[in-house]
C-alpha cells in the first residue's frame, strides 16, 4: 500500500507502536490492528516464553494485521544486553550489556555481539531493537543509564556505539540509537519525573552529542528520544521528546538524521504526569516524531491515537506533517524488508546459541572483568573454605526485573574448589538479613561478597555486610560489583575489589577464572570510580596498566 491511497487513520496507525499483556494475540492487540490499523508492536517479558513461542506470536501478529494491510509490521524489543534484556533463556546467545563491551575496549567482538543478537532476534520476527543506548554515563548519580553505557568518555561510547549499530544492521534489525539527546548525566530516573541537563551548547555537542553524531554517519535507522530537558536547546521546561527545537531543528535540521526518530514510552511519568498521553502524543508530532511508543495500558493507547486523528481534523497538526512520518516509516519497512519471517521450520533451533556465538560472548566477558585493588588475596586458595554471599533481585523496579539465577559464581567455582557454598541475600537486605549472613560468613577462610546496585548508591545491607566483613582479620574479603562499578566508594577498605558490570553465567563464569588465577585481568574502567581509580584504569596480579 502507498501512502497516497491510504486514509488519514491508516496513516496515524502507521505512526504508533504498543505493547499488549500476553504471549498471544489477545483482544486488545487486534482491536488495535483491526481498528486503529497498528504500524508497530514491542515485547516485554509478559509476551515471551520461549523462542519457538517468540517466532509464532511474530508470525501470527503478521498474518493477522495481514488480513488489513500489506504493509508489515515493526516488532520491537529491548534487547541492549546485559542487565536489559527481555529474552534470556540458556537456548539463545545473550551477550554482554555495554559496559561490559566497553570495559573490553574491543570494537570487533562489539560488532559480532551486535550481529549475533540481531540474526537471533530475526529469526524470532523481531525486526527492529531499541539499541544500543549510546547515552554518555558521566554522573555516578544516575539512577537509569548506569551499566547501560559503554562509559563516560565520547570516543568510547560512539565507537563502541557504531559497531553495534553496524552489527544489528548487517542483521538487517533495525538499531535504534538511544536517548537523545543524552540521559547519562541526569541524577533523576525520566520513569518517575522529569530529568534537564543544564551544560551549554558547546559541551553537549563534544559530549553527549557526539555519540549521536556518529550513529547517524554510520546509518542508524532509528533514534530515539530522551524525555529530558535541555535548556541549552529548548528554553521552555518540556522534554526533548515533545520539543521542535530538539527533534526539529537540532537533530533533523542541525544534525542531518533523516531515519525515523521514535519516542520513549509516553507512559513514563516525565510525560504521563506532566502533560498526560494523548496531549503528549500530539506534541511530540508537533515536535517531530515519527513514531510514538506506548507500551502497556490498552485505554491510554486508543485514547492516544484518536487524540492525533482529532488534531489533524482541527488543523492543530497538519496532515502534510503526517505524511512527511509516515513516508519515513514506510521506506524503513521496505528497506528491512520487516515481513520477512514466515514460518517456523525444522531446524529453527538451529539458528539459535550456537557454540561460536557462545564462544563469543565468553571471550568477550573475560575481557571484560576488571581488576581495580587487590592487597595480595588473588588468586583463591583451591583448598581453602569459600563462601559466595549472592544478592538476587526480588523486587521489580522501572530500570530492574526480578530473575531467578541457578547459575552463579558458586556454580562456576566449585568444579575448580574443595568447598564452596553460597549464602542468598536480597539486594536490600534489612539488619537482620545483614547480622545473619556476617554470621554465617564467620566458618569461612575467604568470603566472596557480590554487590548488586542497579540505582544510585549501593544498598546500606550490602554495604554494611562487606564493612563488618572486612573487619575480621582471620576472613579474606573479596568483593565483585555485578552491575554499577561505583559501589567501591562505599566501602574503600576492602582489599581486593573487581567489577563485572552484570551477574549473567558467562560473566560469572570470566569472574571464576580471574579469581582461580586462570584468565587474565585486561579489562579496563570504562568510568572513573574516583581520583585515583579513573577512566581507563585496570590491575593485572603482578603489574598494572592505566590508559
Amino acid at each position: 500500500m502507498s501512502r497516497q491511497n491510504m486514509t488519514l487513520e491508516q496513516k496515524i496507525g502507521q505512526m504508533i507502536m504498543c505493547g499488549f499483556q500476553t504471549a498471544q494475540i489477545n483482544t486488545e492487540i487486534k482491536t488495535l490492528i483491526e481498528e486503529h490499523h497498528l504500524g508497530g508492536i514491542i515485547y516485554f517479558r509478559r509476551n515471551v516464553n520461549d523462542k519457538e513461542q517468540v517466532g509464532q506470536l511474530s508470525i501470527d501478529l503478521q498474518q493477522y494485521s495481514k488480513q488489513f494491510t500489506d504493509i508489515p509490521l515493526f516488532i520491537s524489543v529491548d534487547q541492549e544486553g546485559g542487565m536489559v534484556a527481555r529474552l534470556d533463556w540458556d537456548d539463545i546467545t545473550l551477550i554482554p550489556g555495554n559496559m561490559a563491551v566497553g570495559a573490553s575496549r574491543d570494537v570487533e567482538l562489539a560488532y559480532e555481539m551486535a550481529r549475533i543478537c540481531g540474526e537471533e532476534l530475526l529469526r524470532m520476527g523481531i525486526n527492529m531493537n531499541f539499541a544500543p543506548s549510546v547515552d554518555i554515563n558521566n554522573n555516578p548519580k544516575n539512577p537509569v543509564i548506569g551499566v547501560r553505557s559503554y562509559g563516560e568518555c565520547p570516543e568510547l561510547v560512539s565507537e563502541m556505539g557504531a559497531a553495534q549499530i553496524r552489527g544489528l544492521q548487517e542483521a538487517n534489525v533495525s538499531a535504534s540509537a538511544k536517548h537523545f539527546p543524552g540521559h547519562g548525566d541526569t541524577a533523576v530516573d525520566s520513569h518517575h519525573g522529569l530529568a534537564a541537563v543544564p551544560h551549554d551548547e558547546e559541551r553537549l555537542f563534544a559530549m553527549e552529542l557526539a555519540p549521536f553524531v556518529r550513529a547517524i554517519q554510520e546509518g542508524v535507522d532509528c533514534i530515539m528520544t530522551a524525555h529530558v530537558m535541555f535548556p541549552a536547546f529548548e528554553p521552555e521546561q518540556i522534554p526533548s521528546t515533545i520539543s521542535r527545537k530538539v527533534l526539529t531543528d537540532l537533530l533533523r535540521n542541525r544534525l542531518g538524521f533523516e531515519g525515523v526518530i521514535v519516542t520513549d514510552c509516553l507512559e513514563m511519568h516525565a510525560i504521563s504526569k506532566e502533560f498526560g498521553i494523548p496531549e503528549g502524543t500530539i506534541r511530540a508530532v508537533e515536535a517531530g516524531a515519527d513514531l510514538i511508543l506506548i507500551s502497556h495500558r490498552f485505554t491510554e493507547q486508543v485514547n492516544a491515537i484518536h487524540a492525533l486523528v482529532d488534531a489533524v481534523r482541527s488543523g492543530r497538526i497538519s496532515e502534510q506533517r503526517i505524511d512527511e512520518s509516515v513516508d519515513r516509516i514506510l521506506a524503513l519497512k521496505a528497506k528491512r524488508q520487516m515481513e520477512k519471517l514466515t514460518a517456523i521450520t525444522e531446524n529453527y533451533a538451529e539458528g539459535f546459541g550456537s557454540e561460536s556465538s557462545k564462544k563469543a560472548v565468553q571471550l568477550l566477558c573475560e575481557r571484560s572483568i576488571t581488576l581495580v585493588k587487590d592487597e595480595g588475596q588473588l588468586p583463591l586458595r583451591k583448598d581453602e573454605r569459600t563462601l559466595v554471599i549472592w544478592p538476587e533481585v526480588r523486587q521489580r523496579t522501572e530500570v530492574d526485573e526480578p530473575i531467578i539465577q541457578a547459575y552463579t559464581l558458586a556454580t562456576a567455582l566449585q568444579p575448580s574448589m574443595s568447598q564452596v557454598d553460597e549464602y542468598r541475600i536480597g539486594t536490600y537486605p534489612d539488619a537482620a538479613e545483614v547480622q545473619a549472613a556476617v554470621a554465617h560468613a564467620k566458618d569461612y577462610d575467604q568470603v566472596i561478597v557480590i554487590t548488586y546496585n542497579a540505582v544510585s548508591e549501593l544498598h546500606e545491607g550490602q554495604v554494611n555486610i562487606v564493612k563488618q566483613l572486612t573487619q575480621h582479620s582471620n576472613v579474606r574479603v573479596i568483593v565483585a560489583s555485578t552491575r554499577n562499578p561505583y559501589d567501591f566508594n562505599q566501602f574503600p577498605e576492602a582489599k581486593t575489589y573487581l567489577c563485572c558490570y552484570e551477574n549473567r553465567p558467562a560473566t560469572m563464569t570470566a569472574l571464576a577464572k580471574v579469581l582461580l588465577g586462570e584468565s587474565p585481568t585486561v579489562g579496563r574502567l570504562p568510568v572513573s570510580i574516583n581520583e585515583t581509580y579513573g577512566f581507563g584504569f585496570g590491575q593485572q596480579l603482578d603489574s598494572t596498566v592505566q590508559v
